[in-house]
């Protein structure tokens, strides 16, 4: 799935992406895109934070 991700931000086709984050340590923890194309920029465009986890929406810039 990561690997996915990761084509289809190269690809320039992907335009925005949600992100669960929920604090559980599984391990040393992953990253999630470990190498992304320069031109990729993160927009923040909203925030849901719970105790239970953070729901974070961003928009791919160019």
């Amino acid at each position: 799935m990561r690997a996915a991700a990761q084509r289809v931000l190269e690809a320039g086709v992907l335009d925005e992406v949600q992100i669960h984050q929920v604090p559980v340590w599984l391990g040393a923890g992953r990253r999630l895109f470990d190498v992304l194309p320069s031109r990729i920029a993160w927009g923040v465009i909203g925030v849901i934070d719970m105790p239970e986890a953070t729901h974070i929406r961003y928009r791919v810039r160019r």
